[in-house]
């Protein structure tokens, strides 16, 4: 003999909207474990059994999902865990390239600091005595009057070409009028 959904509903202490849910939930379950008598719907022993259960089957449905989504959080884990191997790898690379970078610098500094105190050490071996310093002043006065004298020269030639240039338009002038004369033309 089968029990009501009323029946049901006491017995697991769920409501009947939350046995209809059941009810509904399995495919085919009406047509296989539900009668009619008189105005009211009665579920047979194994329909019971299997409302009674449904929580139990739901959560071994749900295991197999449980599980399925840890394999796939566990590849996902790996494939993270690879790359980050990678990423600390480059890190390590980018590392060791500027610790070279820095100890190149270093090394280019101290050898610029000793150049340095080698050029102060011959400059200080090298002071020029006094007669050099002589002949380096003539040399220096030599230069600017010959500087000059190029400046002089340049001018008095651009002078000359002027006057030149002037003597040659007077000459044109002159011409001109000759050969406009009125006589020229009998």
């Amino acid at each position: 003999m089968g029990k009501t959904i009323r029946q049901l509903s006491e017995e697991l202490k769920l409501s009947k909207q939350g046995i209809n849910q059941r009810i509904n939930s399995i495919n085919g379950f009406r047509s296989k474990h539900t009668y009619k008598v008189k105005n009211h719907l009665e579920i047979d022993n194994q329909g019971v059994k299997m409302l009674a259960n449904f929580d139990k089957q739901k959560r071994q449905e749900r295991q197999p999902n449980q599980q399925d989504k840890n394999d796939k959080n566990d590849k996902i884990d790996h494939i993270l865990l690879k790359q980050l191997d990678v990423k600390d790898q480059q890190i390590a690379n980018l590392q060791q390239a500027l610790d070279q970078q820095q100890k190149l610098q270093i090394a280019t500094v101290t050898e610029n600091h000793r150049l340095k105190e080698h050029i102060r050490k011959l400059s200080g071996l090298l002071e020029p005595s006094s007669a050099t310093q002589q002949q380096q002043s003539n040399d220096k006065d030599d230069t600017l009057s010959n500087s000059i004298n190029a400046i002089h020269d340049n001018a008095e030639n651009d002078k000359q070409d002027q006057s030149h240039i002037v003597d040659e338009k007077k000459k044109r002038i002159h011409k001109n009028k000759v050969n406009k004369s009125w006589w020229h033309f009998w």
